[in-house]
């Protein structure tokens, strides 16, 4: 019966997959793209990190690491219970992780509050457990909150974006807002897939409304 349940559906922490004390794979020391370290547990003094889920972490990364004021990103794992889970894991539903990117940016060159805009645009944050044709609980939409300042940015723009896809009749918001859960990098061939990989697989299922200017 819990193989059937279907893979929109999150598993409670009872029902997790195991997984392992420690990660099992290596990763490269930079970034492929912007030269940086890829891991970035602690991120440069001044700097900051924002954590969020919008679908296939391939295209979302892509998108991240070419915003100026960003210095590094990663994909991973979030919001589920399994530790270090692999990738076949959490496709598998069975870990309750989003697919995520993490992102050290530069606060006085981007803000937090146009990084949520961005995301709010090149994704749709009403469709639950799915973006586009990709279904299941790993392409929910997620914002991971690092700190009491990001919490009120994102819901208050949350509730911006959502009043107006609801002022167009788009639906309502789905999006997980809450304090960032640990982060589990993704396996090394995951990371800026999208420039080993140029024509590969890019998800960019979305409102195609814009954020409002006024906000």
């Amino acid at each position: 019966m819990f193989f059937s349940r279907s893979k929109t559906e999150l598993i409670d922490a009872e029902q997790a997959l195991p997984g392992r004390s420690e990660r099992n794979f290596p990763l490269a020391e930079k970034h492929l793209v912007l030269g940086t370290p890829l891991v970035t547990d602690e991120a440069p003094a001044g700097f900051d990190v924002a954590v969020f889920g919008l679908g296939c972490f391939w295209g979302a990364e892509e998108i991240y690491w070419k915003t100026p004021g960003v210095w590094s990103t990663s994909v991973g794992y979030a919001g589920g219970h399994t530790p270090h889970p692999s990738y076949e894991e959490v496709c598998s539903g069975r870990t309750a992780h989003t697919e995520a990117v993490r992102i050290v940016f530069d606060p006085a060159r981007v803000s937090f509050a146009d990084l949520v805009k961005r995301f709010f645009e090149v994704h749709d944050p009403t469709q639950g457990m799915r973006q586009g044709n990709d279904v299941g609980t790993q392409y929910r939409s997620a914002i991971y909150f690092t700190s009491p300042e990001q919490e009120k940015v994102a819901r208050e723009l949350t509730d911006v974006y959502g009043a107006e896809l609801a002022r167009r009749g788009l639906g309502e918001i789905t999006t997980e807002v809450r304090e960032v859960p640990t982060y589990y990098y993704a396996e090394d061939h995951h990371q800026q897939y999208l420039a080993k990989n140029p024509h590969g697989y890019r998800c960019h299922a979305n409102t195609g409304v814009k954020f409002p200017e006024t906000a």
